[in-house]
């Protein structure tokens, strides 16, 4: 799994503290529910090209850790 963290940072003053890919104002959940809707990692590249394969992997990676580390009460 890709070590999100390099890729990843979460500013209160960007998008009200969304995990953010860094050095832009997309979020994860931007990321992932462009993939949720359909859309193949190479569409979003074409959409946003300021953004890197790496990065849409990250924003995955971000999300299954996110996921393996939520309890259920």
């Amino acid at each position: 799994m890709i070590d999100y963290k390099k890729y990843i940072s979460i500013d209160p003053n960007i998008r009200f503290g969304k995990p953010c890919l860094t050095g832009t104002r997309i979020s994860v959940y931007d990321i992932l529910s462009w993939l949720a809707s359909g859309m193949t990692t190479n569409q979003i590249l074409e959409d946003y090209p300021e953004l890197t394969e790496i990065q849409v992997q990250a924003s995955l990676s971000y999300a299954a850790d996110r996921e393996h580390k939520l309890k259920v009460a």
